[in-house]
């Protein structure tokens, strides 16, 4: 636009496009906007500008048209997506609105940092997100039966898993070794009890492991150790309440391969048990067997163990009240005499949430789809690349 001789820029028109609007003159601010447009076709700015005049002046549809044609040149601006969201609640309705409102929130900035004009609407964002994915995960499930009706314990387990991944409330979880990822196995974070037939005795062993037990918690409790010890120079991570602190502390009867024979001595009938039982046997790596002691009100963080070549089981021993463990996306509450076996390179974490000490028995087994000529294998590349650091 030219004024007495001079071209008007377009910042200048949208300045006068706002102003217009602070004096309720819409028609005078939409001139002003569409003649910015002219002169700046390709900024998104612009056409933001333009979707707020429609707005404001009630047409909504121009509205959205005027934000489709921002993201068309800027696809990833937050502001224009969570404007789109809004408008596309108004005109028809949350369920539409929901996806939008996800691309948003994947772009929107911390919470901190976040202008205090736009807190609204993006609670508001995610307020409508939530909603539709505990719809959509309802319907699902009306729609596909009752889940009882369904296989065995591991196909109800992924049904149900999965109704809530593909409704959108629970994310994937994957393995996340530490040291050896063995491809092409199943990545489950409770195993069915059928693939451990050995557990029902071990159950049956719990008043036998508890009164050792016991006796040890009287005679040795400075024999546990804090289980997390990461040296001064290492970054401690999720780790820096617990780090040399006894609210989480264990102690052994095998460690790293090697029995631990003091410990042992002072329960045989436990290590008797523990030697029958299929632990998984690899020199200077398993097993790894132990009492883990975790004091009141005390959360271990997420995190993820070294491979999944083993799994890991847990026996309750002492439970004073309530206590929880998560694996990926499935949480259990312990109970005595209840023994679990499970994938600890899936995310996991734990909770101690009674007012006094919460102890259970650890120790790791050969993943179950393994073939005993593989475990020979793996304990020997595993060795072997020990001895090529070492070299």
């Amino acid at each position: 636009m030219v004024a007495g001789g001079q071209a008007i820029s377009p910042e200048q028109l949208l300045a006068d496009a706002a102003a217009a609007m602070r004096r309720g003159d819409r028609a005078a601010a939409l001139s002003c906007v569409m003649q910015a447009e002219a002169a700046a076709p390709f900024d998104p700015h612009v056409k933001m500008q333009k979707a707020m005049v429609h707005r404001a002046s009630g047409a909504l549809s121009a509205a959205l048209a005027a934000l489709d044609e921002a993201l068309a040149l800027e696809p990833y601006n937050f502001l224009a997506l969570l404007s789109k969201g809004a408008l596309v609640e108004k005109l028809s309705g949350e369920r539409l609105a929901a996806k939008i409102y996800e691309n948003a929130l994947k772009l929107a900035p911390e919470e901190s940092s976040l202008l205090p004009s736009l807190k609204g609407p993006v609670a508001r964002a995610r307020d409508v997100v939530t909603r539709t994915r505990e719809a959509l995960e309802s319907y699902l499930r009306d729609s596909m039966g009752p889940l009882d009706q369904v296989g065995g314990e591991l196909a109800k387990s992924r049904l149900d898993e999965a109704i809530g991944i593909y409704a959108g409330r629970r994310k994937v979880y994957n393995h996340e070794p530490l040291l050896l990822h063995y491809p092409r196995l199943p990545a489950i974070p409770f195993y069915p009890r059928e693939l451990f037939p050995w557990l029902s005795e071990l159950e049956a062993a719990t008043p036998v492991i508890v009164e050792e037990l016991q006796a040890l918690l009287a005679s040795q409790m400075d024999g546990f150790a804090p289980y997390i010890a990461f040296p001064p120079d290492a970054p401690v991570n999720q780790w820096g309440e617990l780090n040399h602190s006894r609210r989480w502390s264990s102690l052994f009867l095998w460690k790293d391969g090697q029995r631990q024979a003091e410990v042992c001595v002072r329960c045989p009938r436990t290590s008797a048990l523990l030697d029958k039982l299929p632990m998984a046997h690899q020199p200077n790596f398993a097993p790894t067997a132990m009492f883990s002691a975790l004091e009141a009100n005390t959360h271990i963080p997420p995190h993820t163990g070294s491979t999944n070549t083993r799994l890991l089981c847990h026996l309750p021993l002492i439970l004073p009240g309530p206590a929880r463990f998560r694996v990926g996306n499935e949480t259990r509450a312990w109970a005595m005499g209840q023994a679990w076996v499970f994938d600890d390179t899936i995310e996991h974490e734990a909770w101690n949430d009674a007012d006094d000490l919460r102890v259970i028995l650890i120790f790791d087994v050969w993943n179950p789809y393994l073939e005993p000529e593989e475990r020979e294998r793996i304990s020997a590349m595993m060795a072997a690349r020990n001895a090529f650091y070492g070299a």
